[in-house]
C-alpha cells in the first residue's frame, strides 16, 4: 500500500530526501507521495523511512492503493531498485 502525506505536513523538508524511491515531491501546499513509486521502503529498509523522519506523524497508508508486500517487492524491482 502506498503511503500519503495529509493535512498535518508541516513542509519540514525531512520525508523528500529520506525516500530511496524518489517518490515524495513538493506538491502545492504540502508535500506528496507518488502512489506509483511508493513501496513503504519494501525491499530497502524495515520501515518506510519518511514515517521515521516525520516530526509530526502526518503519513498514513494510502487506502486507495492496496498492495500486498509482493506487489510492493515487483514496483520496486519494476523501478530498476533492488528486491
Amino acid at each position: 500500500m502506498s503511503l500519503k502525506i495529509n493535512e498535518l505536513c508541516i513542509n519540514c523538508d525531512v520525508c523528500e530526501p529520506a525516500c530511496p524511491n524518489e517518490a515524495i515531491t513538493q506538491g502545492e501546499t504540502i508535500y506528496v507521495i507518488d502512489p506509483a513509486r511508493c513501496t513503504q521502503c519494501v525491499g530497502h529498509f524495515d520501515e518506510p523511512q519518511c514515517v521515521e523522519v516525520c516530526p509530526v506523524e502526518c503519513i498514513d497508508p494510502d487506502p486507495a492503493f492496496p498492495e500486498s508486500r509482493e506487489q510492493l517487492l515487483a514496483k520496486l524491482a519494476a523501478l530498476g531498485g533492488a528486491g
